[in-house]
């Protein structure tokens, strides 16, 4: 197994333990301010601020934390899979190799 099946692999996993979290994260916090600022529901607002600082499962400690590191794992799986930080082959080098792919067939 290659480094980037490995790093597809673990992305996939981390994505898949990631998506209810950081959904609630990003939902309580685009509706906080419209519940609060525009339509004044203070009770509504303070739910989802329990919701997006994760005091509402007591989990205020750690969430951040916990929400900060997956998405740390999420971005450096993805950028590892990315061509960003492959190194560039010269053309000579990329028409080399399928020369000598060619002459393999033969």
């Amino acid at each position: 197994m290659g480094i980037t099946s490995a790093f597809r692999r673990y992305h996939r996993q981390f994505a898949i333990i990631m998506c209810l979290p950081l959904a609630l994260t990003i939902i309580s916090g685009i509706t906080y301010p419209i519940f609060a600022e525009w339509f004044s529901l203070s009770q509504v607002a303070g739910i989802m601020l329990n919701i997006h600082s994760g005091r509402i499962f007591g989990l205020e400690a750690i969430y951040p934390i916990l929400n900060g590191l997956g998405l740390a794992g999420l971005m450096i799986t993805g950028l590892s899979m990315s061509s960003l930080f492959r190194k560039k082959r010269s053309l000579s080098t990329t028409l080399n190799e399928v020369s000598r792919k060619e002459t393999a067939r033969r």
